[in-house]
């Protein structure tokens, strides 16, 4: 059976979304700095730690964004096949929903209208929009808005099929080590693996959408993770790039078949702010 859902609703929870987004961090954020604070072997980089969560705390008491850069907005949209939209556009109403949200949450506007002849478009739109249709009679919003210092660090390659899991770490770990503190490290790595060229980013786009204590479900991936993390937290750059042993809090996987003949592996850094907020509607 066939369920209708204004568009309008689709608008306001997209505003509602990132502003929330921009405010609250993701939920295990503010534990994992607290514990990483704890185990970090630098006092200056603990200290760090510390006032990233002191910063989180008075962004969430006072009601303001925990960064200056409230990201460009990016939208995942999980439509069920059974959701039939109504009254208007949904991708229109989708970024309706952004210029509300950073206008009415007096969000940074970051969106240039053309990438060479630069001019602001006043309002962070357009969005990102990646959707996909899905079984139910539900649409699921997901907002991450994603700050350029951690964005500009990502990076692809396109491995051959025999490139070996030992390859894949040190790829990661190599785009980690070239972005140092630019990303305003403890960072979170997305990681996708699979694919073709553009569909491995947005796999390590969506990795960045889960929560920094969820592990893959299958072993063998969550195996790598914790060895991704591992070879990370080698490098020395630390809390903000001042040394320290904490320079990843997560490292998350999502993979996808591939084609026999190549092996697509992408990194999309998040800083310790990676910020996303979801709503079922």
């Amino acid at each position: 059976m066939t369920r209708e859902i204004d568009v309008s609703v689709i608008r306001d929870a997209t505003a509602r979304l990132f502003v929330e987004a921009n405010v609250f961090l993701p939920e295990g954020t503010r534990e994992i700095l607290l514990k990483s604070a704890k185990e970090e072997r630098s006092p200056l980089c603990a200290g760090v730690l510390r006032d990233l969560v002191r910063n989180m705390d008075e962004a969430e008491r006072k009601n303001i964004p925990v960064c200056q850069d409230t990201g460009m907005a990016v939208v995942f949209l999980e439509i069920g096949q059974d959701v039939r939209f109504t009254g208007g556009n949904l991708y229109e109403a989708v970024n309706e929903g952004v210029a509300m949200g950073y206008r009415d949450g007096c969000l940074r506007k970051s969106v240039a209208s053309d990438p060479i002849f630069r001019e602001n478009t006043g309002d962070n739109t357009p969005a990102i929009i990646h959707a996909e249709i899905t079984a139910g009679d539900k649409a699921v919003i997901t907002a991450a808005p994603k700050g350029f210092g951690s964005e500009n660090m990502s990076a692809v390659k396109m491995f051959p099929p025999t490139a070996s899991i030992e390859d894949i770490i040190a790829f990661v770990t190599e785009t980690v080590s070239k972005a140092g503190s630019n990303p305003c490290p403890p960072i979170i790595a997305g990681v996708g693996i699979g694919g073709d060229f553009e569909y491995a980013a947005i796999l390590a786009k969506k990795a960045l959408c889960r929560g920094v204590n969820a592990r893959h479900p299958d072993k063998r991936y969550s195996d790598i993770e914790e060895r991704m993390l591992s070879e990370i937290n080698r490098l020395g750059i630390g809390a903000q790039g001042f040394g320290g042993t904490v320079t990843a809090l997560s490292v998350n996987i999502e993979r996808f078949p591939t084609h026999i003949a190549g092996l697509p592996v992408a990194v999309n850094i998040g800083c310790h702010v990676t910020r996303h907020r979801k709503a079922v509607i």
